[in-house]
């Protein structure tokens, strides 16, 4: 069965041609033309990616992010007509994953969904243990679900292979262009503020003070690791 995409756009035009060349990859696709009615496809189908536009009606793209992020893991790619930099941190700081600037080549944005799902499947193949326990954290690989004192926190697919990463190799340190590599892969344009936005947004969800943290920490000059 082709994997199943969300396009999100109230450029016609664009979402036609995007539609159009994802069929011809044998894709299955969904199209919505604003926030609002992206969210509601988002809540009842399930997706392998949504391309999501940052200027939509009804409701914005980092807003429908951010919503989308309270009850999915799915990967998302924020479109955005601006090469500013604030939007792609914006974008990240809301859940996103990746990020495609306007105008683009309809063969990057194949690109970059391809190489996404590509390293979905990897870790989904790989050898990694059910269940990660590390003190009083635990982690469900399957289900991509992580507690603390047995309680449920909520993550993003990338700071869950984040956490996921650091917990299988506790005390070791990675640098954060390694923790680029690793978790968004080789071919990932953006730089290694993508990995510190990422730390900074987990360390929030997972610290109880996150100016002092108890799990991830950061090896000043060199990267961060997840103390045993």
């Amino acid at each position: 069965m082709g994997k199943k995409v969300l396009v999100v756009d109230d450029e016609k035009l664009i979402v036609k041609g995007i539609r159009f060349s994802l069929e011809q990859d044998g894709m299955e696709v969904d199209c919505a033309y604003d926030g609002e009615e992206a969210l509601q496809y988002a809540k009842e189908k399930e997706y392998d990616m949504i391309l999501l536009d940052v200027m939509l009606p009804k409701l914005g793209g980092f807003e429908v992010c951010q919503q989308i992020r309270e009850f999915s893991n799915v990967p998302i790619v924020m479109l955005t007509a601006k090469g500013d930099d604030m939007d792609k941190i914006l974008g990240l700081e809301y859940g996103a994953d990746d990020y495609i600037t306007k105008p683009f080549n309809i063969l990057e944005v194949k690109a970059r969904i391809k190489a996404i799902m590509r390293r979905t499947a990897r870790k989904e193949m790989a050898a990694i243990p059910k269940t990660i326990e590390n003190g009083d954290m635990k982690l469900d690989c399957e289900s991509r679900r992580a507690y603390i004192c047995g309680k449920e926190v909520n993550l993003t697919a990338k700071e869950f292979e984040l956490l996921e990463l650091l917990i299988l190799t506790p005390n070791k340190v990675y640098s954060r262009e390694e923790l680029l590599k690793l978790v968004w892969g080789a071919d990932y344009p953006g730089d290694v503020r993508t990995v510190d936005v990422h730390i900074r947004r987990l360390r929030e969800k997972i610290e109880v003070s996150p100016s002092e943290p108890k799990y991830v920490h950061t090896k000043w000059g060199v990267g961060y690791y997840f103390k045993a």
